[in-house]
């Protein structure tokens, strides 16, 4: 249900389509779903192809089949970054013309050899571009030239958060030397394009969000507010990538895929929809989520079990 006065939400889920639905990407499907439900939003759903080489050839088609057995009904049409170069020209031409851009022509084995001091994501880029291209060189990457200031958001999970892009990161690449745009760039072009102004997704997104804002600041786009759900873990502190046991198949056991999320989530079922379909507690968590029990951790490792 809406609340009164305020505009429902527009949510999304954006997989990469490099092979099935697993647990860890169900925990964001189920938590941006419950979330944009519960105020009575619409909930999107985007499929980031930009990678052609990372792809996995029918994981699109197999992900958005999973998505609809287990009742995780989506609004409108499915956005395709593939489709979407234009979109993203323009914006590199918008933000070239307001004197943000560069070309670069460090490789990745010359920014390691190079870089000062590492950031919080691996080496920060140490400008050796940033003044115009070394004599004899050239372009590879397009970069975007990053205040060195901090740019500040609250987060819907862990408060009010905050990042140095200069010490941080440096100029971030928007256009790799391959001519692929950069996930930054894609993703704020195509949140703003759908509408969308509640973005929930894993922490491993976390540190990424300063740069997404900085980028819609610097297109004049509306920023939305955000919200970074704990990461499944092994018990080794890898990422849960794939399909983990026979209990991960939705076809056959959809519903305890659906309360492991919600439960992950930090959510108390009823009892008496602990053995219910997932369309029943899809249903209830588009009524009865609730945002402030949300872990505020980054990371949850699953236990032997794969619980």
């Amino acid at each position: 249900m809406a609340v009164p006065g305020r505009c429902a939400p527009t949510g999304r889920f954006a997989p990469s389509p490099t092979g099935p639905l697993h647990f860890g990407s169900l925990i964001a499907a189920v938590g941006s779903y419950c979330l944009a439900r519960r105020t009575g939003g619409r909930w999107l759903v985007r499929i980031e192809d930009l990678d052609a080489p990372r792809e996995v050839p029918g994981a699109a088609d197999d992900i958005l089949r999973t998505l609809e057995t287990l009742g995780l009904c989506w609004d409108g049409d499915v956005l395709r970054q593939s489709l979407r170069h234009e979109a993203y020209h323009e914006a590199l031409g918008r933000l070239r013309d307001r004197g943000l851009l560069y070309d670069c022509a460090c490789s990745r084995r010359e920014i390691l050899a190079s870089a000062p001091h590492p950031g919080e994501e691996g080496p920060v880029y140490p400008g050796t571009c940033r003044s115009g291209l070394p004599a004899g060189r050239l372009p590879r990457a397009v970069r975007i030239r990053v205040p060195d200031r901090v740019v500040e958001f609250d987060d819907g999970v862990f408060g009010r958060c905050g990042q140095n892009l200069a010490s941080a990161v440096g100029d971030f690449v928007l256009r790799r030397a391959d001519g692929v745009f950069a996930y930054q760039l894609a993703v704020v072009v195509d949140d703003a394009a759908s509408g969308v102004d509640q973005v929930v997704r894993g922490a491993d997104l976390l540190g990424s969000t300063p740069r997404q804002i900085f980028l819609l600041e610097s297109l004049g786009l509306p920023v939305p507010a955000y919200w970074h759900l704990p990461l499944a873990l092994h018990a080794d502190g890898s990422k849960i990538s794939k399909r983990h046991g026979e209990g991960d198949d939705p076809l056959r056991h959809g519903g305890d895929l659906v309360r492991r999320a919600l439960e992950w989530l930090g959510q108390e079922l009823p009892g008496e929809l602990r053995a219910a379909p997932s369309a029943e507690l899809l249903a209830w968590g588009g009524a009865f989520f609730d945002a402030a029990r949300i872990p505020k951790k980054t990371q949850i490792v699953v236990d032997s079990a794969g619980k």
